[in-house]
């Protein structure tokens, strides 16, 4: 008789779920009990944990273990790679970190470690690398992030914090009793809500958004595409050119100032700055007035549908959000700006179911009503070196070692890389013009990667180490965004040779001669518990008592209650600015900022203003590039994860990233659905499959990210990743976020043999 099915609880960022296991194999991942809305990526998961893409034993690139750091480093992705024994691998690393802190310096290592990796808060790569590389010295570090790292350097001079980016926003419960009018900058693309860092115990954005649906809560989405709307809303959808919506907002708020519908009365006394806004809107000092008509030219919606809107606000309790996508552009930092200033005018911050937010449609749980209290987390220590870059600025330090950078009212000196090590996430999917990053990469002596997966950096490695995934491993995982508390429970035995991060990183560290300071004595089990328990003292403050570890661990999961009161984002400040004033200079919210005047950035003015940016279909380049690229997040995988997958291949057309357009761009071109395309610029090439979709706006091409990268030469990609057309600028002097909505593209009928996507095969293995 066989054996019986085990199930083990356990956590991804799109999900809750059970590991059904039969003899030591993956059967199926259910769908957490208390989740409404699952989402479908669960079901990639079984077919990858035992694939043959996964990394097997400690491997090394051929030609850098002849000649070491000295070897040829445009090998990297072509050379093939000698599988040694652990004891060979970890000698060798640690000796490579010795040798490097020791002739270089520790600023010579860089943790980038940007990804997503587990979303157990033990076993997350990042925060094991920084907490690993900080024990022995330091490292360069990376801050902001790819998701809003605009926003992040510029909501604190607005507003005194980036929560409303971050956590919490107006709840739900809050909305759905006042607001009548809900306008979506960006859309509320469901696709996005699968996910959360950190995992979710409910899908909940869909379940608010399906009771939102049945109020009477009118919605109106502002985006290239009706797909970024559930069409369950209902929603009346605006077509605008990408880029362009800080000119809508600016049309707007004109709008209300010369109807004299702004509220003077809340701009006096909770806001600093407007006079001179107000100046920037009538065109005091360019001869320009920022009206409705100005508006069109830029952003392609009629001047009549921007003043009716703006009327129809201000007559109404209206919320404004912007997804995190309008932030991740040249001048990002302008519509987050415009948005508060527009809600300002309305004057309804801090009022029930007014006022603005960010980040619905972008990722699960965002005004998901829940006490505000800290989810499970580790601490990578402290860096002694002090030291970092803008996290979307890796390949201008790889590239211009010690050319300065303005960033945030800072000059920084990029760093001499002579060493990456990298765990837990993927630089060739979050990054931008990746055959400028495949240039950048050639600059370390050697690079050091943490996989469970031979996925695009690995292959691009000096040493690869296989990691464990989530399921071979026991772990604590849960997010500020959602109620639950989630158990993660080993349910297989690690692949073949891999470890998990941990370990490896224990191990190196007792090489070194600090293991101490990397596991303060703890095991994992010891860390579960010491995590568990520092989250339920925090908890027990504020008067929320958790069951002991071991009940926890035994029943799986901790659900909060749903706070007695709603949330409502600034409400204190509203109610006395003088008592609870914001954490900006003037303590108010900032339309104006004296701060941010001090930078004297070009491109990030004191106020908020439309700056066009380098590439979008007013500029001269849409005569060669007619076409903007939106590249969206997937709806079938997480970034890059699980590309693979059933899931995900199922969507590829004829193997390849699909990419959507309008029948008449189509037509234009001599392309039919499900036609192999190219999609070039002068950055790069990639081949997709075309799908005619009259729901996307003639001039705009969506197509999403996450394809594993696959170049047969810096002309073509074969697989469909649009990060080979995407650029690589700073979004301003202030923020320096990642720019990859900002791209011009064209596209042609692919004519002839296409070459084989090879992203999913192994890499050459020859004997030592």
């Amino acid at each position: 008789m066989s054996n019986p099915d085990q199930r083990f609880p356990s956590l991804s960022h799109w999900g809750a779920f059970t590991a059904v296991v039969r003899e030591g194999r993956l059967l199926r991942c259910e769908p957490f009990a208390r989740d409404g809305a699952p989402s479908s990526i669960l079901q990639s998961m079984p077919g990858l944990m035992q694939s043959g893409l996964r990394v097997a034993r400690p491997a090394i690139r051929q030609g850098w273990l002849k000649q070491r750091h000295l070897s040829d480093r445009s090998a990297r992705g072509h050379d093939a790679f000698v599988e040694v024994d652990w004891d060979e691998a970890l000698g060798i690393v640690a000796e490579e970190l010795a040798r490097v802190r020791s002739q270089y310096g520790d600023a010579a290592i860089f943790g980038g470690s940007y990804g997503w990796s587990s979303a157990g808060r033990l076993h997350h790569a990042r925060t094991l690398t920084h907490r690993f590389l900080n024990a022995g010295g330091g490292c360069v570090n990376q801050v902001g992030n790819y998701s809003w790292g605009a926003a992040q350097f510029l909501l604190p001079h607005v507003v005194g914090t980036y929560e409303p980016v971050t956590g919490r926003v107006t709840d739900w419960n809050s909305m759905l009793a006042h607001t009548e009018l809900f306008i979506a900058f960006g859309g509320l693309p469901l696709r996005n809500t699968q996910v959360t860092s950190g995992g979710a115990g409910e899908h909940s954005s869909q379940v608010w958004l399906e009771r939102a649906a049945r109020s009477a809560m009118e919605f109106v989405v502002i985006s290239p595409t009706r797909a970024d709307v559930p069409a369950t809303l209902s929603a009346r959808w605006i077509a605008i050119r990408p880029n362009t919506d800080t000119a809508m907002m600016l049309g707007m708020a004109h709008t209300l100032l010369a109807a004299a519908r702004h509220d003077a009365n809340f701009l006096r006394s909770h806001c600093s700055g407007f006079d001179q806004f107000a100046n920037y809107l009538r065109g005091q000092n360019d001869g320009q007035p920022k009206d409705a008509d100005w508006a069109a030219c830029i952003c392609g919606v009629p001047a009549e549908v921007i003043r009716s809107l703006a009327l129809q606000a201000a007559g109404q309790r209206t919320m404004v959000n912007c997804t995190w996508s309008l932030q991740r552009a040249q001048h990002g930092e302008q519509p987050y700006w415009s948005s508060i200033a527009l809600a300002a005018m309305l004057g309804q911050i801090g009022l029930p179911g007014g006022g603005f937010a960010f980040g619905h449609g972008s990722i699960n749980g965002v005004a998901t009503p829940r006490p505000d209290l800290p989810a499970p987390e580790m601490s990578a220590g402290r860096n002694p070196l002090n030291l970092s870059i803008p996290v979307a600025r890796v390949a201008d330090m790889l590239l211009q070692p010690g050319r300065p950078y303005d960033f945030n009212g800072q000059t920084g000196i990029y760093p001499d890389i002579e060493l990456v090590y990298w765990a837990g996430g993927n630089p060739f999917h979050h990054h931008q013009d990746l055959n400028r990053l495949l240039r950048a990469w050639q600059k370390p002596q050697t690079i050091v990667v943490h996989d469970s997966w031979w996925t695009p950096t690995a292959r691009r490695a000096d040493i690869v180490l296989p990691a464990t995934t989530l399921l071979e491993r026991n772990d604590i995982g849960g997010s500020s965004r959602d109620r639950y508390v989630l158990a993660m429970k080993q349910a297989l035995s690690p692949y073949q040779q891999s470890r998990n991060d941990f370990d490896i990183y224990r191990e190196l560290a007792a090489r070194a001669g600090h293991e101490s300071r990397f596991t303060e004595g703890r095991d994992e089990a010891a860390w579960l518990r010491c995590i568990y328990a520092e989250m339920a003292r925090h908890w027990a403050q504020s008067g929320q008592a958790l069951p002991g570890f071991d009940a926890f661990w035994e029943s799986g999961f901790v659900e909060l209650p749903e706070p007695a009161k709603d949330f409502i984002l600034f409400e204190d400040f509203r109610c006395d600015p003088v008592a609870a004033p914001l954490k900006t200079p003037s303590g108010r919210i900032e339309l104006y900022s004296e701060k941010i005047a001090s930078f004297a950035y070009a491109d990030c003015p004191p106020h908020p203003a439309w700056l066009a940016p380098v590439e979008w279909l007013g500029a001269e380049q849409a005569r060669q590039w007619p076409l903007h690229l939106v590249s969206s997040q997937p709806a079938d995988k997480l970034h890059s994860q699980l590309d693979a997958g059933e899931v995900s291949v199922r969507q590829k057309i004829k193997g390849r990233q699909c990419v959507r357009l309008h029948p008449d761009e189509a037509l234009r071109r001599g392309i039919a659905t499900h036609d192999l395309v190219r999609v070039f610029n002068a950055r790069g090439s990639c081949l997709a499959g075309a799908e005619l979709d009259s729901d996307v706006m003639p001039g705009v091409l969506i197509m999403s990210t996450g394809a594993w990268f696959d170049p047969q030469s810096d002309a073509l990609e074969r697989h469909g990743n649009p990060n080979v057309l995407t650029l690589d600028i700073g979004t301003s002097s202030l923020g320096q976020g990642s720019s990859a909505f900002t791209a011009l593209v064209e596209l042609e009928p692919w004519v002839g043999d296409a070459p084989a996507v090879q992203a999913f095969e192994l890499p050459v293995f020859v004997e030592q």
